[in-house]
């Protein structure tokens, strides 16, 4: 499998906050977010498991990665005993290597194309269900010194734009997005995740790239973010489900619990 397992850090990053995503009026919601707050229930507000014990193995798209590293703090708190731990990548190689029998309790991918791959090979345990919506955002260097302000500038002579591959999400959506606002564009570069994509920005090897906005939020000032109204045309729902195989479903549940739950927005 491409990915390798990431151990989650104690660093807590800030999170994005609710934000209109235009005509659609759908909301751009950090990874953080209950996208159904009034009907989530079970355990994620703790105590109610307090036999909870083991690990946690969560497969999750590589956006994810600040907001569930924040709930895996919380969920060890609220259940001594527990430990999280993750495996962040691009959802297309996750999925991949959940269908090839790589041992997980839990998948939350980007897309519910990329769940599908899991649910058709039989190794989901009942339905995904969305828990978050997210939109893109151009990721460009501190104080955009090339302009940018809209996705059409990013097909500028001379800017070096890159983006995620078109197999995984991130990369999916700025395909639509693109041929939602009629660009063309030739990228320097298609990276494996949206965090190998933001990166070229962080690091200066690119002036450009298109990710979404909770990693823009979460970069911080490392990079500046620029908005643009072709990104509520290729807006990504993002499902979690427990898998069939699950070594430790109790927890499991409990953490997808902790994920839909309320208190996710104060993470």
């Amino acid at each position: 499998m491409p990915t390798r397992s990431v151990r989650r850090t104690h660093r807590i990053a800030r999170t994005l906050r609710p934000a209109a995503a235009g005509a659609v009026a759908l909301l751009a919601l950090s990874a953080c977010s209950s996208s159904d707050p009034e009907t989530a229930t079970g355990t994620g507000s703790g105590g109610a498991s307090p036999r909870l014990s083991g690990t946690v193995t969560v497969f999750a798209a590589a956006s994810l990665k600040e907001s569930f590293g924040t709930l895996a703090e919380r969920f060890e708190k609220d259940h001594p005993g527990t430990e999280v731990t993750f495996n962040f990548g691009g959802s297309d190689s996750l999925a991949a290597g959940i269908t090839s029998g790589a041992p997980a309790d839990v998948f939350a991918a980007a897309s519910p194309k990329t769940m599908k791959t899991v649910t058709d090979a039989g190794d989901t345990a009942g339905a995904p269900v969305t828990f978050v919506r997210n939109q893109l955002e151009i990721a460009a260097l501190p104080g955009n010194p090339d302009g940018i302000s809209s996705l059409a500038d990013l097909a500028e002579p001379g800017l070096k734009v890159v983006l995620c591959d078109a197999a995984v999400p991130c990369g999916a959506a700025a395909q639509k997005a693109l041929k939602a606002g009629g660009v063309e564009l030739k990228p320097v570069s298609y990276e494996e995740d949206v965090k190998a994509a933001l990166t070229k920005v962080r690091l200066k090897e690119a002036d450009a790239a298109l990710v979404y906005r909770t990693d823009v939020q979460a970069a911080g000032g490392t990079v500046e973010g620029v908005t643009f109204p072709e990104a509520a045309e290729a807006v990504n729902d993002y499902p979690i489900a427990l898998l069939e195989n699950a070594p430790n479903p109790d927890a499991a549940r409990a953490f997808i619990d902790l994920v839909r739950s309320p208190r996710a927005r104060r993470c």
